[in-house]
């Protein structure tokens, strides 16, 4: 298992606020990476970086070897990075089947995208029950759904989740990430920015801990939620 993400000592400002100062993690292939910490410890940000939403002041973000730190959004997609954002940011007013296709639009494969569509349709089957609904009269879970549908539908190698469990009931958050696990055993690395730290912790191979805007740490997924300090921080126990 090669290194597909190195972050090298990033440092991102938002105006004058210095939001992320010098953090460095590493992504394998095949992995769940996740990343936990209080409410503006700069998980987002961090995702929104890596996707070319922001820029970093300095430091490297590498790819599958490329320095991508400072390329636009969509050249990040292309390049096989996709971001299912915090809050979902589905398109209300288009169907669900149009908020697939816009997953796709950078790809010219029409086979492939087909293929992609069905497979989407397989793991989500309420998006194939309501994919001619406006996608704004869905519930919260279905959104967050299609939201993941239409990240997929770009192909990525590396999928990045914000919040995913937001303000969805226990019984759906199970849902959602046994998908994320099951997306992850079909190929796709993750990496995960997770408030529910139990539960991102449960299905993630190894984890780093933000604290406003630095790491303060890292390891294996298991022993982290067994550590003291993590369980007492973040796992209210």
């Amino acid at each position: 298992m090669g290194t597909m993400l190195q972050i090298d000592d990033i440092n991102v400002y938002y105006g004058a606020i210095h939001a992320i100062k010098g953090i460095s993690l590493k992504v394998d292939q095949g992995e769940i990476v996740t990343l936990i910490g209080a409410n503006g410890a700069g998980k987002s940000t961090t995702l929104r970086t890596i996707s070319g939403l922001l820029k970093p002041k300095s430091g490297k973000i590498t790819f599958e070897g490329k320095n991508i730190a400072g390329l636009p959004a969509h050249a990040i997609v292309k390049a096989g990075i996709s971001q299912v954002p915090e809050g979902r940011r589905i398109f209300a007013n288009m169907t669900v089947q149009e908020n697939l296709d816009l997953g796709a639009y950078a790809r010219q494969d029409t086979d492939g995208v087909a293929k992609d569509l069905k497979v989407v349709f397989e793991r989500f089957p309420r998006l194939l029950e309501r994919k001619n609904q406006e996608a704004g009269t869905l519930s919260g879970g279905e959104q967050q759904m299609l939201a993941m549908g239409r990240a997929l539908m770009s192909r990525p190698r590396l999928l990045l989740l914000d919040e995913p469990s937001m303000g969805l009931a226990p019984l759906l958050i199970k849902e959602i990430f046994s998908i994320i696990q099951d997306i992850n055993q079909t190929g796709t690395t993750i990496l995960l920015v997770e408030q529910n730290a139990n539960m991102a912790l449960s299905i993630a191979n190894r984890a780093y801990v933000l604290e406003t805007g630095r790491i303060t740490l890292s390891g294996e997924a298991q022993k982290l939620a067994a550590s003291e300090d993590v369980r007492k921080a973040y796992l209210g126990g």
